[in-house]
């Protein structure tokens, strides 16, 4: 039996009747058409406010979410931990665009990083570039229009809270692991994460940006990053997943006709996230990294180039990552193995944290391996205990 292969371990914190929820759930994320059909029929039910929280509340949300309130999360951030596994709380509430809601998150964030102080547990934070600032605003910055005075005072607001998420974080030695979001506004994030980079992580990496593999730029982009970072006398958080918008990316490129970001197959996206993740083992004197993968392969790579360097299971620069209600398989034989491991574990009213769990059913449901993996997983250790 391979390490992965060891269910005992992967669903030790599940009951059996989260067990037969997690077979109900990854029995309908495999169907296409039951995910598109449930999709429509949740927003409607949400939207016409019909009273279907409970229901969701009680099958898909607590399956993949911690709660609705960072104390709501404390007995789930609490078992985690019991079993070596880490919490980055993910407050994922997504497509706001005021200012008020801005300052909120900004304030959600901070709140957190002062949750982790308390807590050995929660290492590390996490938000979005657009959590803090318009997306048409990061567009615009991206393709190099200029601003007009009021867009310059908003950039200014934007730039302030990044800054003020990062120096809070800096001053408690937490992490802040800062989301990539699509191509064409991820240049200004990529500017203005780079700017937080060469301000706190003078000493060691406080702050982390995201290097979504599926681009065919990105390794280029961290070298270059790289070579900036040595000049300037900077250390470099990466975090390194493969991606989450190649549906989208590949159809604004059709549809505006410039060639496509993302790498042209999984095998190209494999093989750039693998090749990312080899540059940054070779380099971790200068690059810590949080390896966000469900990919088994990758996982077993990291450990084997770890190996071959003679790191420690539990380096401090290294981590890896996975969304909770997922992958449980690597990540808690990994946590039991003595590696860093950190679950995502996002948070949020029922209502406003929809939009990022239908984003995830999606997701899996075009990643049909994964899905199949979970399922036969959990089947095994529905035999296994005979249930």
């Amino acid at each position: 039996m391979t390490l992965f292969d060891n269910t005992q371990v992967a669903f030790s914190l599940k009951s059996d009747s989260e067990l037969e929820r997690a077979y109900f759930l990854f029995k309908m994320i495999s169907n296409q058409p039951l995910v598109r059909i449930g999709t429509a029929a949740t927003n409607f039910a949400l939207k016409a406010n019909l009273p279907v929280e409970g229901l969701i509340r009680s099958t898909v949300f607590d399956h993949f979410c911690g709660g609705v309130s960072e104390d709501d999360c404390l007995k789930v951030i609490e078992n985690l931990y019991g079993k070596k596994v880490s919490s980055v709380l993910d407050y994922s509430v997504e497509g706001k665009e005021t200012e008020e809601q801005f300052d909120n998150a900004m304030e959600k964030v901070l709140k957190i990083v002062s949750f982790c102080k308390e807590k050995e547990s929660m290492p590390i934070v996490v938000f979005k570039p657009t959590g803090f600032g318009r997306f048409a605003l990061y567009e615009k910055i991206s393709a190099g229009q200029e601003l007009s005075r009021a867009e310059l005072e908003e950039w200014d607001r934007v730039v302030n809270r990044f800054d003020k998420v990062c120096k809070t974080a800096s001053e408690n030695d937490v992490e802040v692991l800062i989301d990539g979001e699509e191509s064409w506004m991820q240049d200004a994030a990529d500017e203005l994460v780079e700017e937080m980079m060469g301000r706190y992580n003078k000493v060691k990496p406080i702050v982390f940006n995201t290097f979504q593999c599926y681009r065919w730029d990105r390794l280029d982009y961290l070298k270059a990053l790289h070579k900036r970072a040595q000049e300037a006398g900077f250390f470099i958080g990466a975090k390194i997943v493969r991606g989450a918008y190649m549906e989208k990316e590949r159809e604004r490129a059709n549809e505006h006709g410039y060639k496509s970001p993302i790498c042209v197959d999984k095998a190209a996206s494999d093989k750039s996230f693998n090749d990312s993740l080899s540059y940054i083992i070779d380099n971790i004197e200068d690059i810590s990294i949080f390896i966000g993968s469900h990919n088994e392969k990758s996982c077993y790579l990291a450990m084997d180039l770890m190996g071959n360097k003679g790191l420690e299971r539990n380096d401090h620069r290294i981590w890896f990552g996975q969304l909770y209600g997922m992958s449980d398989h690597i990540s808690f034989n990994l946590a039991q193995e003595g590696y860093n491991v950190a679950k995502y574990v996002p948070f949020g009213p029922v209502k406003d944290v929809m939009p990022y769990l239908i984003r995830r059913a999606e997701e899996n449901t075009s990643v049909a391996g994964q899905t199949n993996r979970e399922l036969e997983l959990i089947k095994r250790e529905r035999t296994r205990r005979k249930i």
